[in-house]
């Protein structure tokens, strides 16, 4: 008998089968695996500005929670875990706490206000972002135990009567920054932390000079490839998006967000918090 002839799969079908796959394949990991987990970045923050009294100072930043997106109780659960296993003297959160596109019902909300109140430090701050204008924020703001700077500063005590200033600015996005007004009370001799949820507002700082920045909104990139890094850039932070800058020796640190935004994928870069130990030698 002769051999019936199978027709073979041409070199171009199999490089699209070949990419298709590697498509889906990435797909599914970002979605089910790139937004799962939480990375803890440190760093070791020195100035000789800081008093004594804040030697050894750790400060949690943790920013973008979007509850409601690829972040909901159980994730916040160990997020807030985790938080408090660091034992923090401050937390600063640096905006978009539920995300303004997702479904949370009154339920979710309650357990919300919980589980960010039990959040174990000194004193916790938070500055808003841009998804924070909605009547679901300002019901949580009136339960919740955490300090909401809009333009605003706060001195800082700890152990001395030597303090630290707090400045938070409200979004930028929304046109709601007034940076002479948050800086009305500013004077050089305090060591200065800005908390802002759009990082590219440090443009707009002309002469003031806080002594650091912490910032949210990029998510770095959300999306992120190996050697090339950030593939996409949102407005308020097409300038700064990445983990650190140096802006005229003033270090700019931007957190990679916990949850996500528009599209519900991380890729190369998994939810994170940021944890600061401050020292003045």
């Amino acid at each position: 008998m002769e051999k019936e002839n199978i027709p073979k799969v041409s070199f171009l079908r199999k490089i699209f089968i070949f990419f298709l796959v590697l498509i889906i394949s990435i797909i599914l990991y970002s979605y089910f695996i790139g937004t799962k987990g939480l990375v803890v970045k440190e760093y070791s923050i020195k100035n000789s500005k800081l008093p004594d009294s804040f030697q050894g100072l750790k400060i949690v930043h943790f920013s973008d929670l979007h509850f409601g997106s690829t972040v909901r109780t159980p994730e916040l659960k160990k997020i807030i875990n985790q938080i408090n296993l660091l034992k923090p003297e401050i937390i600063f959160f640096t905006g978009d706490l539920i995300d303004k596109d997702a479904k949370v019902s009154k339920d979710d909300l309650v357990e919300l206000i919980a589980l960010l109140n039990s959040l174990d430090a000194v004193n916790t701050y938070m500055v808003k972002g841009n998804h924070d204008f909605i009547n679901s924020y300002e019901e949580i703001l009136k339960n919740l135990n955490i300090k909401l700077l809009q333009n605003q500063s706060e001195l800082f005590y700890y152990n001395d009567n030597t303090p630290i200033m707090i400045i938070g600015l409200d979004d930028y996005l929304n046109g709601k920054e007034d940076i002479t007004k948050a800086f009305e009370n500013y004077s050089e001799e305090y060591y200065t932390i800005l908390l802002t949820h759009e990082p590219d507002v440090v443009l707009k700082l002309n002469d003031y000079e806080p002594d650091i920045i912490l910032a949210g909104h990029s998510h770095n990139g959300q999306v992120r490839l190996p050697f090339i890094g950030s593939i996409v850039k949102v407005k308020g932070a097409e300038h700064y998006y990445d983990e650190k800058y140096y802006i005229d020796d003033i270090p700019l640190f931007i957190s990679g967000g916990l949850g996500t935004s528009k599209y519900p994928f991380r890729l190369f870069n998994h939810p994170s918090i940021n944890f600061y130990r401050f020292y003045n030698k």
